[in-house]
Protein backbone atom coordinates (compact mmCIF):
# COMPACT_ATOMS: atom_id res chain seq x y z
CA UNK A 1 0.00 0.00 0.00
CA UNK A 2 3.14 2.14 0.14
CA UNK A 3 3.19 3.55 -3.34
CA UNK A 4 -0.37 4.30 -2.75
CA UNK A 5 0.50 7.05 -0.58
CA UNK A 6 1.88 10.41 -0.64
CA UNK A 7 5.62 10.59 -0.20
CA UNK A 8 8.56 13.34 -0.07
CA UNK A 9 9.82 12.14 -3.38
CA UNK A 10 6.31 14.10 -4.55
CA UNK A 11 7.96 16.90 -4.25
CA UNK A 12 11.54 16.40 -5.70
CA UNK A 13 13.45 19.34 -6.75
CA UNK A 14 10.87 21.59 -5.68
CA UNK A 15 13.81 23.62 -4.34
CA UNK A 16 14.65 24.27 -8.10
CA UNK A 17 10.90 24.32 -10.03
CA UNK A 18 8.55 26.19 -6.99
CA UNK A 19 8.91 29.44 -8.84
CA UNK A 20 7.46 27.84 -12.00
CA UNK A 21 4.73 25.76 -9.92
CA UNK A 22 3.82 29.05 -8.40
CA UNK A 23 2.94 30.70 -11.66
CA UNK A 24 1.51 27.96 -13.23
CA UNK A 25 -0.72 27.56 -9.73
CA UNK A 26 -2.00 31.01 -10.14
CA UNK A 27 -2.47 30.53 -13.90
CA UNK A 28 -4.46 27.39 -13.52
CA UNK A 29 -6.51 28.93 -10.90
CA UNK A 30 -7.42 31.91 -13.05
CA UNK A 31 -8.29 29.60 -15.97
CA UNK A 32 -10.40 27.07 -13.36
CA UNK A 33 -12.66 30.06 -11.88
CA UNK A 34 -14.85 30.70 -14.55
CA UNK A 35 -15.28 26.61 -15.58
CA UNK A 36 -15.93 25.92 -12.40
CA UNK A 37 -18.71 28.47 -11.56
CA UNK A 38 -20.15 27.08 -14.96
CA UNK A 39 -20.41 23.78 -14.41
CA UNK A 40 -21.44 24.27 -11.00
CA UNK A 41 -24.20 25.95 -12.73
CA UNK A 42 -24.54 23.66 -15.08
CA UNK A 43 -25.40 20.62 -13.24
CA UNK A 44 -28.18 22.33 -11.40
CA UNK A 45 -26.03 22.09 -8.17
CA UNK A 46 -24.77 26.18 -8.40
CA UNK A 47 -22.05 28.42 -8.59
CA UNK A 48 -21.09 27.15 -5.03
CA UNK A 49 -20.96 23.67 -5.44
CA UNK A 50 -18.32 24.32 -8.73
CA UNK A 51 -16.31 26.60 -6.52
CA UNK A 52 -16.36 24.09 -2.93
CA UNK A 53 -15.80 21.07 -5.79
CA UNK A 54 -12.15 22.72 -7.52
CA UNK A 55 -10.90 24.07 -3.74
CA UNK A 56 -11.46 20.62 -1.81
CA UNK A 57 -11.16 18.27 -4.15
CA UNK A 58 -8.54 20.00 -6.28
CA UNK A 59 -6.10 19.78 -3.05
CA UNK A 60 -7.12 16.58 -2.18
CA UNK A 61 -6.36 15.24 -5.35
CA UNK A 62 -3.34 17.15 -5.96
CA UNK A 63 -2.19 15.62 -2.67
CA UNK A 64 -3.13 11.91 -2.79
CA UNK A 65 -3.77 11.49 -6.64
CA UNK A 66 -1.01 9.86 -8.48
CA UNK A 67 0.30 12.14 -11.36
CA UNK A 68 2.30 15.09 -10.64
CA UNK A 69 0.30 17.74 -12.63
CA UNK A 70 -2.98 16.55 -12.68
CA UNK A 71 -5.56 19.52 -12.17
CA UNK A 72 -8.73 18.37 -10.71
CA UNK A 73 -12.44 19.69 -10.29
CA UNK A 74 -15.42 19.77 -11.55
CA UNK A 75 -15.87 18.63 -15.32
CA UNK A 76 -18.03 19.06 -18.23
CA UNK A 77 -18.32 14.93 -18.53
CA UNK A 78 -19.57 15.07 -14.99
CA UNK A 79 -21.91 17.76 -15.17
CA UNK A 80 -24.08 15.72 -18.37
CA UNK A 81 -24.29 13.02 -15.51
CA UNK A 82 -24.91 14.96 -12.78
CA UNK A 83 -27.81 16.82 -14.43
CA UNK A 84 -30.28 14.43 -14.62
CA UNK A 85 -29.41 12.75 -11.06
CA UNK A 86 -30.31 16.84 -9.76
CA UNK A 87 -33.70 16.53 -11.98
CA UNK A 88 -34.84 13.12 -10.21
CA UNK A 89 -33.40 13.25 -6.88
CA UNK A 90 -32.99 16.82 -6.17
CA UNK A 91 -30.09 19.27 -5.70
CA UNK A 92 -29.17 17.27 -1.89
CA UNK A 93 -28.56 14.06 -3.94
CA UNK A 94 -25.25 15.47 -5.74
CA UNK A 95 -23.60 15.44 -2.03
CA UNK A 96 -24.61 11.97 -1.54
CA UNK A 97 -23.29 10.64 -4.98
CA UNK A 98 -19.87 12.35 -4.79
CA UNK A 99 -19.73 10.42 -1.32
CA UNK A 100 -20.81 7.00 -2.81
CA UNK A 101 -18.98 7.74 -6.16
CA UNK A 102 -15.67 8.98 -4.11
CA UNK A 103 -15.67 5.23 -2.48
CA UNK A 104 -16.15 3.43 -4.69
CA UNK A 105 -13.14 4.92 -7.13
CA UNK A 106 -11.11 4.32 -3.94
CA UNK A 107 -12.19 0.91 -3.93
CA UNK A 108 -11.31 0.70 -7.26
CA UNK A 109 -7.57 2.04 -6.91
CA UNK A 110 -6.96 -0.19 -3.34
CA UNK A 111 -7.64 -2.91 -5.43
CA UNK A 112 -5.64 -2.16 -8.49
CA UNK A 113 -7.95 -1.62 -11.24
CA UNK A 114 -5.93 1.52 -12.94
CA UNK A 115 -4.21 0.29 -16.11
CA UNK A 116 -7.99 -1.17 -17.13
CA UNK A 117 -8.47 2.33 -19.04
CA UNK A 118 -5.39 1.29 -21.19
CA UNK A 119 -8.15 -1.61 -22.72
CA UNK A 120 -10.62 1.07 -23.77
CA UNK A 121 -9.97 2.17 -27.99
CA UNK A 122 -8.89 5.49 -29.23
CA UNK A 123 -11.76 5.63 -31.21
CA UNK A 124 -14.36 4.57 -28.10
CA UNK A 125 -12.19 7.88 -26.11
CA UNK A 126 -12.35 10.20 -28.87
CA UNK A 127 -16.47 9.67 -29.57
CA UNK A 128 -17.17 9.68 -25.53
CA UNK A 129 -15.08 13.23 -25.89
CA UNK A 130 -17.08 14.69 -28.93
CA UNK A 131 -20.16 13.11 -27.77
CA UNK A 132 -19.44 14.84 -24.35
CA UNK A 133 -18.42 18.36 -26.29
CA UNK A 134 -21.90 18.10 -28.36
CA UNK A 135 -24.28 17.32 -24.93
CA UNK A 136 -22.81 20.47 -23.11
CA UNK A 137 -22.87 22.48 -25.80
CA UNK A 138 -26.83 21.95 -25.58
CA UNK A 139 -26.98 22.04 -22.35
CA UNK A 140 -26.16 25.31 -22.46
CA UNK A 141 -28.99 26.67 -24.84
CA UNK A 142 -31.23 27.15 -22.22
CA UNK A 143 -29.16 29.85 -20.19
CA UNK A 144 -27.90 31.39 -24.01
CA UNK A 145 -31.91 32.00 -24.77
CA UNK A 146 -32.76 33.20 -21.65
CA UNK A 147 -34.85 30.23 -20.41
CA UNK A 148 -34.64 28.30 -16.90
CA UNK A 149 -33.77 24.35 -17.67
CA UNK A 150 -35.82 23.19 -15.02
CA UNK A 151 -39.10 21.57 -16.57
CA UNK A 152 -37.34 19.82 -19.30
CA UNK A 153 -36.13 16.82 -20.93
CA UNK A 154 -33.41 15.26 -19.51
CA UNK A 155 -32.24 14.68 -23.22
CA UNK A 156 -30.10 17.93 -24.30
CA UNK A 157 -31.16 17.48 -27.44
CA UNK A 158 -34.86 17.92 -26.42
CA UNK A 159 -34.06 20.33 -24.23
CA UNK A 160 -32.49 22.65 -26.28
CA UNK A 161 -35.29 22.37 -28.73
CA UNK A 162 -37.63 23.16 -26.00
CA UNK A 163 -35.94 25.77 -24.77
CA UNK A 164 -35.99 27.79 -27.94
CA UNK A 165 -39.29 26.73 -28.53
CA UNK A 166 -39.80 28.77 -24.92
CA UNK A 167 -37.53 31.92 -25.52
CA UNK A 168 -39.20 35.22 -25.34
CA UNK A 169 -38.10 37.00 -28.97
CA UNK A 170 -36.44 39.13 -29.38
CA UNK A 171 -36.01 39.39 -25.88
CA UNK A 172 -33.54 36.77 -26.24
CA UNK A 173 -31.44 38.17 -28.19
CA UNK A 174 -29.16 39.85 -25.22
CA UNK A 175 -28.46 36.75 -23.55
CA UNK A 176 -27.43 35.10 -26.70
CA UNK A 177 -25.47 38.92 -27.48
CA UNK A 178 -23.41 37.95 -24.12
CA UNK A 179 -22.45 34.55 -25.44
CA UNK A 180 -21.54 35.44 -28.69
CA UNK A 181 -19.49 38.31 -27.03
CA UNK A 182 -17.29 35.78 -25.06
CA UNK A 183 -17.31 33.53 -27.96
CA UNK A 184 -15.29 36.77 -30.09
CA UNK A 185 -13.33 37.26 -27.36
CA UNK A 186 -11.92 34.26 -26.02
CA UNK A 187 -11.27 33.15 -30.09
CA UNK A 188 -9.44 36.88 -30.55
CA UNK A 189 -7.32 35.99 -27.14
CA UNK A 190 -6.42 32.48 -28.64
CA UNK A 191 -5.20 34.10 -31.93
CA UNK A 192 -2.95 36.55 -29.81
CA UNK A 193 -1.36 33.86 -27.23
CA UNK A 194 -2.22 30.97 -26.30
CA UNK A 195 -0.74 31.84 -22.72
CA UNK A 196 -3.54 34.34 -22.39
CA UNK A 197 -6.73 33.03 -19.40
CA UNK A 198 -9.16 33.72 -22.45
CA UNK A 199 -12.50 32.60 -20.64
CA UNK A 200 -11.25 34.69 -17.47
CA UNK A 201 -10.55 37.72 -19.81
CA UNK A 202 -13.76 37.01 -21.83
CA UNK A 203 -15.79 36.73 -18.21
CA UNK A 204 -14.87 40.18 -17.16
CA UNK A 205 -15.18 42.10 -20.03
CA UNK A 206 -18.72 41.00 -20.71
CA UNK A 207 -19.66 41.28 -17.09
CA UNK A 208 -18.33 44.86 -16.50
CA UNK A 209 -20.45 45.87 -19.82
CA UNK A 210 -23.19 43.95 -18.42
CA UNK A 211 -22.80 46.02 -14.95
CA UNK A 212 -21.87 49.61 -16.58
CA UNK A 213 -25.02 49.44 -18.69
CA UNK A 214 -27.10 47.51 -16.33
CA UNK A 215 -28.21 44.89 -18.73
CA UNK A 216 -31.31 42.98 -17.73
CA UNK A 217 -29.02 39.29 -18.02
CA UNK A 218 -29.47 36.95 -15.19
CA UNK A 219 -26.20 35.95 -13.13
CA UNK A 220 -24.80 33.66 -10.69
CA UNK A 221 -26.20 35.49 -7.48
CA UNK A 222 -25.17 35.93 -3.92
CA UNK A 223 -22.03 33.28 -2.84
CA UNK A 224 -20.79 32.18 0.74
CA UNK A 225 -17.77 34.15 1.59
CA UNK A 226 -15.96 30.93 3.22
CA UNK A 227 -16.21 26.99 2.93
CA UNK A 228 -19.05 25.61 4.50
CA UNK A 229 -18.57 23.03 7.99
CA UNK A 230 -17.89 19.66 6.17
CA UNK A 231 -20.84 17.24 7.52
CA UNK A 232 -22.42 14.16 6.30
CA UNK A 233 -25.47 14.19 4.26
CA UNK A 234 -28.83 13.08 5.94
CA UNK A 235 -29.06 9.63 4.31
CA UNK A 236 -31.63 6.93 4.15
CA UNK A 237 -31.69 2.98 3.03
CA UNK A 238 -34.26 4.01 0.23
CA UNK A 239 -31.93 7.01 -0.85
CA UNK A 240 -29.10 4.98 -1.43
CA UNK A 241 -30.63 2.30 -3.28
CA UNK A 242 -32.08 4.93 -5.46
CA UNK A 243 -28.59 6.20 -6.21
CA UNK A 244 -26.36 2.91 -6.49
CA UNK A 245 -26.60 3.21 -9.94
CA UNK A 246 -26.14 6.84 -10.48
CA UNK A 247 -23.30 6.24 -7.82
CA UNK A 248 -21.57 3.42 -10.36
CA UNK A 249 -22.18 5.50 -13.11
CA UNK A 250 -20.58 8.87 -11.72
CA UNK A 251 -17.56 6.41 -10.13
CA UNK A 252 -16.72 4.89 -13.73
CA UNK A 253 -16.93 8.40 -15.55
CA UNK A 254 -14.29 9.44 -13.02
CA UNK A 255 -12.10 6.87 -12.97
CA UNK A 256 -12.07 7.02 -16.80
CA UNK A 257 -11.81 10.84 -17.48
CA UNK A 258 -9.12 10.71 -14.63
CA UNK A 259 -7.18 8.11 -15.95
CA UNK A 260 -7.17 9.25 -19.84
CA UNK A 261 -6.17 13.16 -18.30
CA UNK A 262 -3.65 11.58 -16.41
CA UNK A 263 -2.54 9.84 -19.14
CA UNK A 264 -2.73 13.19 -21.41
CA UNK A 265 -0.79 14.77 -19.01
CA UNK A 266 2.55 12.38 -19.18
CA UNK A 267 2.54 13.25 -23.18
CA UNK A 268 2.70 17.11 -22.36
CA UNK A 269 5.90 17.20 -20.48
CA UNK A 270 8.70 15.14 -18.86
CA UNK A 271 6.98 15.50 -15.54
CA UNK A 272 6.88 12.21 -13.97
CA UNK A 273 5.21 8.38 -14.42
CA UNK A 274 1.45 8.34 -13.66
CA UNK A 275 0.72 5.65 -11.32
CA UNK A 276 -3.21 4.82 -12.44
CA UNK A 277 -3.64 2.79 -8.75
CA UNK A 278 -2.83 6.05 -7.03
CA UNK A 279 -4.83 8.19 -9.18
CA UNK A 280 -8.04 6.39 -8.77
CA UNK A 281 -7.13 6.19 -4.77
CA UNK A 282 -6.37 10.19 -5.10
CA UNK A 283 -9.79 10.91 -7.07
CA UNK A 284 -12.07 8.88 -4.95
CA UNK A 285 -10.91 10.97 -1.60
CA UNK A 286 -11.23 13.97 -3.63
CA UNK A 287 -14.85 13.07 -4.69
CA UNK A 288 -15.43 11.68 -0.66
CA UNK A 289 -14.06 14.92 0.55
CA UNK A 290 -15.92 17.34 -1.90
CA UNK A 291 -19.33 15.38 -0.61
CA UNK A 292 -18.38 16.15 2.64
CA UNK A 293 -18.12 19.85 2.10
CA UNK A 294 -21.14 19.84 -0.11
CA UNK A 295 -19.38 19.77 -3.38
CA UNK A 296 -19.52 17.64 -6.72
CA UNK A 297 -17.98 14.69 -7.86
CA UNK A 298 -14.74 15.55 -9.17
CA UNK A 299 -11.92 14.35 -11.82
CA UNK A 300 -8.85 15.07 -13.59
CA UNK A 301 -9.32 17.83 -15.97
CA UNK A 302 -7.85 17.72 -19.36
CA UNK A 303 -8.02 21.37 -20.35
CA UNK A 304 -6.98 22.89 -17.03
CA UNK A 305 -3.98 20.06 -16.46
CA UNK A 306 -3.10 20.92 -20.34
CA UNK A 307 -2.69 24.69 -19.07
CA UNK A 308 -1.11 23.70 -16.02
CA UNK A 309 1.82 21.57 -17.84
CA UNK A 310 1.94 24.70 -20.67
CA UNK A 311 2.55 27.07 -17.74
CA UNK A 312 5.76 25.23 -16.62
CA UNK A 313 4.07 23.21 -13.51
CA UNK A 314 7.02 20.70 -12.39
CA UNK A 315 5.26 19.37 -9.22
CA UNK A 316 1.81 18.77 -7.26
CA UNK A 317 2.42 22.06 -6.05
CA UNK A 318 1.07 23.90 -8.70
CA UNK A 319 -1.98 22.31 -8.20
CA UNK A 320 -2.14 22.93 -4.66
CA UNK A 321 -1.59 26.43 -5.56
CA UNK A 322 -4.69 26.86 -8.08
CA UNK A 323 -6.75 25.28 -5.27
CA UNK A 324 -5.55 27.95 -2.88
CA UNK A 325 -6.26 30.73 -5.38
CA UNK A 326 -9.78 29.89 -5.82
CA UNK A 327 -10.46 29.58 -1.98
CA UNK A 328 -8.69 33.41 -2.13
CA UNK A 329 -11.39 34.04 -4.30
CA UNK A 330 -14.30 32.87 -1.74
CA UNK A 331 -12.84 34.75 0.94
CA UNK A 332 -12.39 38.15 -0.54
CA UNK A 333 -14.03 38.69 -4.23
CA UNK A 334 -17.58 36.51 -3.74
CA UNK A 335 -19.63 39.70 -3.90
CA UNK A 336 -17.95 40.83 -7.58
CA UNK A 337 -18.18 37.18 -8.60
CA UNK A 338 -22.07 36.82 -8.00
CA UNK A 339 -22.30 39.68 -10.88
CA UNK A 340 -21.29 37.11 -13.72
CA UNK A 341 -23.86 36.81 -16.44
CA UNK A 342 -24.72 33.09 -16.53
CA UNK A 343 -25.37 33.82 -20.31
CA UNK A 344 -21.35 34.60 -20.11
CA UNK A 345 -20.45 31.28 -18.50
CA UNK A 346 -22.62 29.57 -21.26
CA UNK A 347 -20.37 31.17 -23.49
CA UNK A 348 -17.28 29.94 -21.98
CA UNK A 349 -19.18 25.86 -21.77
CA UNK A 350 -19.75 26.50 -25.34
CA UNK A 351 -16.50 27.41 -26.36
CA UNK A 352 -15.35 24.50 -24.23
CA UNK A 353 -17.66 21.58 -26.09
CA UNK A 354 -16.91 23.40 -29.48
CA UNK A 355 -13.33 22.32 -28.80
CA UNK A 356 -14.13 18.95 -27.95
CA UNK A 357 -15.87 17.91 -31.04
CA UNK A 358 -12.90 17.81 -33.56
CA UNK A 359 -12.78 18.15 -36.89
CA UNK A 360 -9.22 16.93 -37.37
CA UNK A 361 -9.78 14.26 -34.73
CA UNK A 362 -12.43 13.08 -36.66
CA UNK A 363 -10.77 13.29 -39.73
CA UNK A 364 -7.72 11.23 -38.06
CA UNK A 365 -10.47 8.54 -37.10
CA UNK A 366 -11.78 8.30 -40.81
CA UNK A 367 -8.73 7.79 -42.19
CA UNK A 368 -7.83 4.99 -39.60
CA UNK A 369 -10.51 2.35 -41.28
CA UNK A 370 -14.20 1.93 -41.59
CA UNK A 371 -14.00 0.24 -38.39
CA UNK A 372 -12.89 2.65 -36.37
CA UNK A 373 -15.33 5.40 -38.22
CA UNK A 374 -17.80 2.94 -37.12
CA UNK A 375 -16.90 2.66 -33.70
CA UNK A 376 -16.53 6.65 -33.45
CA UNK A 377 -19.57 6.84 -34.97
CA UNK A 378 -21.44 4.85 -32.38
CA UNK A 379 -20.26 5.59 -29.60
CA UNK A 380 -21.02 9.49 -30.71
CA UNK A 381 -24.77 8.68 -31.06
CA UNK A 382 -24.67 6.48 -27.66
CA UNK A 383 -23.68 9.45 -25.82
CA UNK A 384 -25.34 11.94 -27.28
CA UNK A 385 -28.63 9.98 -27.49
CA UNK A 386 -28.63 7.90 -24.49
CA UNK A 387 -25.87 7.69 -21.70
CA UNK A 388 -22.63 8.52 -21.55
CA UNK A 389 -21.75 5.16 -19.91
CA UNK A 390 -23.89 2.95 -21.87
CA UNK A 391 -22.11 4.88 -24.67
CA UNK A 392 -18.47 3.35 -23.44
CA UNK A 393 -19.58 -0.08 -23.12
CA UNK A 394 -21.44 -0.03 -26.44
CA UNK A 395 -18.39 1.48 -28.31
CA UNK A 396 -15.94 -1.16 -26.32
CA UNK A 397 -18.33 -4.22 -27.36
CA UNK A 398 -18.58 -2.59 -31.14
CA UNK A 399 -14.79 -2.33 -31.46
CA UNK A 400 -14.34 -5.52 -29.67
CA UNK A 401 -16.42 -7.34 -32.44
CA UNK A 402 -14.16 -5.54 -35.15
CA UNK A 403 -11.22 -6.63 -33.59
CA UNK A 404 -12.09 -10.17 -33.08
CA UNK A 405 -12.96 -10.08 -37.13
CA UNK A 406 -9.61 -8.87 -38.10
CA UNK A 407 -8.40 -11.22 -35.69
CA UNK A 408 -10.23 -14.44 -37.53
CA UNK A 409 -9.60 -13.07 -40.62
CA UNK A 410 -5.99 -13.65 -39.76
CA UNK A 411 -6.30 -17.00 -38.72
CA UNK A 412 -6.47 -19.62 -41.51
CA UNK A 413 -6.04 -23.02 -41.97
CA UNK A 414 -3.36 -23.45 -45.62
CA UNK A 415 -3.11 -26.79 -47.41
CA UNK A 416 0.43 -27.04 -48.02
CA UNK A 417 2.48 -28.64 -50.30
CA UNK A 418 4.26 -32.23 -49.08
CA UNK A 419 8.25 -31.84 -48.70
CA UNK A 420 10.60 -34.15 -50.34
CA UNK A 421 10.43 -35.72 -53.78
CA UNK A 422 6.51 -37.02 -54.56
CA UNK A 423 5.61 -40.73 -54.28
CA UNK A 424 2.51 -42.26 -54.63
CA UNK A 425 -0.43 -41.60 -52.42
CA UNK A 426 0.47 -38.17 -51.95
CA UNK A 427 -2.56 -36.94 -53.27
CA UNK A 428 -4.15 -38.62 -49.93
CA UNK A 429 -2.23 -36.74 -47.69
CA UNK A 430 -3.34 -33.18 -46.37
CA UNK A 431 -1.37 -31.11 -44.24
CA UNK A 432 -2.87 -28.14 -42.88
CA UNK A 433 -0.67 -25.58 -41.56
CA UNK A 434 -2.60 -23.26 -38.73
CA UNK A 435 -1.92 -20.11 -38.69
CA UNK A 436 -2.92 -17.02 -36.44
CA UNK A 437 -5.43 -17.49 -33.42
CA UNK A 438 -7.74 -20.85 -33.01
CA UNK A 439 -10.59 -19.05 -30.76
CA UNK A 440 -14.15 -18.95 -30.39
CA UNK A 441 -14.70 -16.27 -33.21
CA UNK A 442 -12.61 -18.51 -35.88
CA UNK A 443 -12.43 -22.15 -34.58
CA UNK A 444 -15.67 -23.34 -36.35
CA UNK A 445 -14.78 -21.66 -39.73
CA UNK A 446 -10.88 -23.59 -39.58
CA UNK A 447 -12.76 -26.45 -38.75
CA UNK A 448 -14.93 -26.54 -41.29
CA UNK A 449 -12.03 -25.62 -43.72
CA UNK A 450 -10.13 -29.39 -42.76
CA UNK A 451 -12.96 -31.50 -42.22
CA UNK A 452 -14.28 -30.76 -45.97
CA UNK A 453 -10.83 -31.51 -47.75
CA UNK A 454 -12.24 -34.73 -50.30
CA UNK A 455 -10.44 -37.83 -50.74
CA UNK A 456 -8.28 -37.21 -48.24
CA UNK A 457 -6.51 -40.68 -45.68
CA UNK A 458 -4.27 -39.16 -43.51
CA UNK A 459 -4.01 -35.55 -42.31
CA UNK A 460 -0.95 -33.35 -41.00
CA UNK A 461 -2.50 -30.34 -38.56
CA UNK A 462 0.76 -28.35 -38.63
CA UNK A 463 0.41 -26.36 -35.15
CA UNK A 464 3.98 -24.30 -34.60
CA UNK A 465 2.82 -21.00 -36.68
CA UNK A 466 -0.73 -20.72 -34.02
CA UNK A 467 0.15 -18.38 -32.08
CA UNK A 468 -3.02 -18.28 -29.56
CA UNK A 469 -5.30 -21.06 -28.85
CA UNK A 470 -8.44 -20.64 -25.98
CA UNK A 471 -10.77 -23.55 -24.85
CA UNK A 472 -13.40 -22.97 -27.66
CA UNK A 473 -10.14 -23.55 -29.72
CA UNK A 474 -8.90 -26.57 -28.12
CA UNK A 475 -12.31 -27.70 -27.78
CA UNK A 476 -13.22 -27.52 -31.37
CA UNK A 477 -9.39 -28.85 -32.46
CA UNK A 478 -10.26 -31.89 -30.23
CA UNK A 479 -13.52 -32.92 -31.72
CA UNK A 480 -12.24 -32.27 -35.14
CA UNK A 481 -9.45 -34.88 -34.46
CA UNK A 482 -12.46 -36.97 -33.08
CA UNK A 483 -14.49 -36.79 -35.58
CA UNK A 484 -11.48 -37.01 -38.91
CA UNK A 485 -10.92 -40.33 -36.88
CA UNK A 486 -14.27 -41.91 -36.94
CA UNK A 487 -14.26 -41.43 -40.12
CA UNK A 488 -11.68 -43.90 -40.67
CA UNK A 489 -8.74 -40.43 -41.38
CA UNK A 490 -5.81 -40.65 -39.58
CA UNK A 491 -4.28 -37.46 -38.12
CA UNK A 492 -1.37 -36.29 -37.12
CA UNK A 493 -0.11 -33.35 -35.21
CA UNK A 494 3.24 -31.46 -35.78
CA UNK A 495 4.87 -28.71 -33.52
CA UNK A 496 2.64 -28.49 -30.83
CA UNK A 497 4.11 -24.93 -28.47
CA UNK A 498 4.64 -25.74 -24.90
CA UNK A 499 2.24 -22.91 -23.91
CA UNK A 500 -0.47 -24.35 -25.37
CA UNK A 501 -0.13 -28.34 -24.40
CA UNK A 502 -1.26 -28.01 -21.17
CA UNK A 503 -5.18 -26.29 -22.42
CA UNK A 504 -5.14 -29.15 -25.42
CA UNK A 505 -4.08 -32.02 -22.90
CA UNK A 506 -7.01 -30.93 -20.59
CA UNK A 507 -9.81 -30.35 -23.72
CA UNK A 508 -8.70 -33.99 -25.00
CA UNK A 509 -7.28 -32.89 -28.62
CA UNK A 510 -4.20 -34.89 -27.65
CA UNK A 511 -6.15 -38.37 -26.37
CA UNK A 512 -7.92 -38.13 -29.51
CA UNK A 513 -5.18 -39.15 -31.32
CA UNK A 514 -5.30 -43.07 -32.38
CA UNK A 515 -1.82 -43.21 -31.14
CA UNK A 516 0.63 -41.41 -28.69
CA UNK A 517 3.00 -41.86 -32.12
CA UNK A 518 0.83 -39.73 -33.63
CA UNK A 519 2.23 -36.75 -32.08
CA UNK A 520 5.85 -35.09 -33.44
CA UNK A 521 7.88 -32.03 -33.41
CA UNK A 522 9.52 -32.32 -36.53
CA UNK A 523 7.60 -32.64 -39.98
CA UNK A 524 9.82 -34.52 -41.90
CA UNK A 525 8.94 -37.73 -39.03
CA UNK A 526 5.15 -36.89 -39.83
CA UNK A 527 5.07 -36.96 -43.03
CA UNK A 528 7.33 -40.07 -43.28
CA UNK A 529 4.85 -41.82 -41.15
CA UNK A 530 2.07 -40.37 -43.18
CA UNK A 531 3.19 -41.59 -46.20
CA UNK A 532 3.77 -44.99 -44.28
CA UNK A 533 0.17 -45.48 -43.78
CA UNK A 534 -0.98 -45.00 -46.77
CA UNK A 535 1.52 -47.43 -48.08
CA UNK A 536 0.12 -50.20 -45.96
CA UNK A 537 -3.46 -48.98 -46.96
CA UNK A 538 -1.92 -49.56 -50.57
CA UNK A 539 -0.77 -53.00 -49.69
CA UNK A 540 -4.18 -54.13 -47.18
CA UNK A 541 -6.24 -53.15 -50.42
CA UNK A 542 -3.83 -55.38 -52.81
CA UNK A 543 -4.09 -58.63 -50.42
CA UNK A 544 -8.13 -58.19 -50.62
CA UNK A 545 -7.99 -58.63 -54.03
CA UNK A 546 -9.55 -61.71 -55.32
Amino acid sequence: MRNLLPSRADYRGLRKTWRADLVAGVTVGIVALPLALAFGVSSGAGAEAGLITAIVAGLVAAVFGGSNVQVSGPTGAMVVVLAPIVVAHGIGAVAVVSIMAGIIVLAAGIVRLGRAVSYIPWPVIEGFTAGIGVIIFLQQVPSAVGVEGTGHSTNAVVAAFQAIGEASWPGALLPIGAVLAVAAIMLLLGRISAALPASFIAIVVVSLIAVVTQLPLDTIGALPQSLPAPSIPSLSPELLASLTGPALAVAALAAIESLLSARVAATLADTGQVNADRELVGQGLASLASGLFGGMPATGAIARTAVNVRSGAKTRLSSVIHSLVLMLVVLVATSVVAQVPLAALSGVLMMTAARMVSLSTMKRVGRSGRSSAAVFAITLFVTVAFDLIIAVFIGLAVAAFFALRALSRLSGAHRRELSGDPEPGDERIALFQIEGSLFFGAADRLVDEITNEPGVEVVILQLSALQFIDATGANALSELVGALEQRGVTVLIKGIRPEHRPMLQKLGAIDALRHPNHLFTELDPALAHARSHITRSVEGMRDTRP
